[in-house]
């Protein structure tokens, strides 16, 4: 189909219009975990600031999505459950004021289990909130306390019911893996527990150690065990393994959902999907240039208050695009089409490409299906490194 065809299909509403989403970064939080990198403050003081500063955004970039339809509404952050019901409705307001949402937007809040009372999440629904991501990480209390975290194993444990009884079905909750502290036997408890609470939608995460963080500084300082990459890669193995057989659909490297309940929003993000960012540090994507607003409460808000975006932007070379299409791809159980990569590159760089393709197929990192690259188990334990091999060099595509 050409892309006038198409574009006329699409005038007559013969085809379906593009989707697009709103991410909003809350950067708030009770306390700071020790592995995270986030930007966040645990002082509340520029609170209402920055609130207001997220509604005027709003208007100062209501442009940047063009006609394209609203799909998904995501808050993140921080701690988007610390804001009030009130303001999270004005600010779903507004998006309805300024963009075209979809009457079955998916619209996902993320929050703590300490903030998860069953008059909150009744009042969340009724602003039309109907995805919850809760951050369980852990349900054992030495753990929580281990990575800092504002609730206890408690909240955690009923926190899972209280939104179930309330009556949210599109329910997911994050697990962490592969630190000092968690036995293989505590991990299958944490997997054995979700499941027997039929949380529909998983996402896992190895700990990571970021720099600049507490965890960081504790392990520099010898104050707590190193993370182990066997570690990571046994509990990582497990988890593929155990959900596999409980039926989950392993769509994404750290994504894990029963069928129906793939998160629209973080799909979206793999597909390439235009969004748009709104808050400090929160990214935007259009498909040729990707912005950041600034990481500063206090400067963001600012900015906005005297109707400038404090953004940066990067315009991307068909090179990085083509990078970026590599690695969302392979995190996919999609994969990536290869045809579409060979008709985007000369003959030279597809030499290149398809020697170090055929590599990582002999070696078992990966399979080409029904026209398609996707990793192996195998390979999904090295999918940064191997992405990162098939990158497009972009010093070849300027010769």
């Amino acid at each position: 189909m050409s892309l006038v065809v198409a574009k006329k299909l699409l005038l007559h509403g013969l085809i379906p219009s593009y989707m697009a989403g709103i991410y909003f970064h809350i950067p708030y939080c009770k306390k700071k975990c020790h592995y995270c990198n986030f930007h966040f403050s645990t002082s509340l003081e520029t609170k209402n600031e920055v609130y207001s500063a997220l509604l005027k955004e709003l208007d100062l970039r209501k442009e940047f999505l063009g006609d394209q339809k609203v799909e998904t509404i995501y808050f993140g952050g921080g701690t988007p459950s610390l804001f009030e019901t009130h303001e999270l409705d004005a600010l779903l307001e507004k998006c309805h004021q300024q963009f075209e949402v979809s009457a079955d937007a998916e619209i996902t809040l993320e929050a703590n289990p300490d903030d998860m009372s069953r008059e909150k999440i009744k009042s969340l629904q009724q602003i039309g909130i109907n995805r919850l991501s809760i951050g369980i990480q852990s349900f054992f209390e030495e753990d929580l306390i281990y990575m800092n975290r504002s609730h206890s194993a408690l909240q955690a444990e009923s926190c899972i019911q209280t939104a179930q009884d309330a009556g949210i079905d599109n329910l997911s909750i994050d697990l962490i893996f592969g630190f000092p502290q968690l036995t293989d036997e505590k991990w299958k408890h944490n997997l054995d527990n979700a499941l027997s609470k039929g949380v529909p939608h998983l996402s896992c995460y190895a700990m990571t150690v970021e720099p600049r963080t507490a965890l960081s500084s504790m392990i520099d300082k010898g104050k707590t065990q190193p993370v182990s990459s066997e570690q990571v890669a046994g509990q990582y193995e497990y988890l593929m393994e155990r959900l596999s057989e409980a039926g989950f659909e392993h769509y994404e490297i750290s994504s894990f959902a029963k069928p129906g309940y793939r998160a629209v929003h973080n799909s979206n993000y793999w597909k390439g999907v235009h969004y748009l960012g709104i808050g400090p540090s929160a990214h935007s994507f259009n498909g040729n240039s990707r912005q950041w607003n600034v990481a500063n409460n206090i400067l963001y808000a600012r900015s906005i208050s005297n109707n400038e975006c404090p953004l940066e932007m990067e315009i991307l070379t068909p090179s990085q695009q083509l990078n970026e299409r590599i690695m969302i791809g392979l995190r996919t159980s999609d994969g990536i089409n290869l045809l579409s990569i060979q008709n985007s590159i000369s003959p030279k760089e597809w030499t290149i490409f398809s020697a170090r393709l055929e590599s990582y197929q002999k070696e078992g990192f990966c399979a080409i299906e029904k026209g398609s690259i996707k990793l192996t188990r195998k390979g999904k334990l090295f999918a940064d490194q191997i992405a990162s091999d098939l990158f497009l060099d972009s010093a070849e595509e300027d010769e």
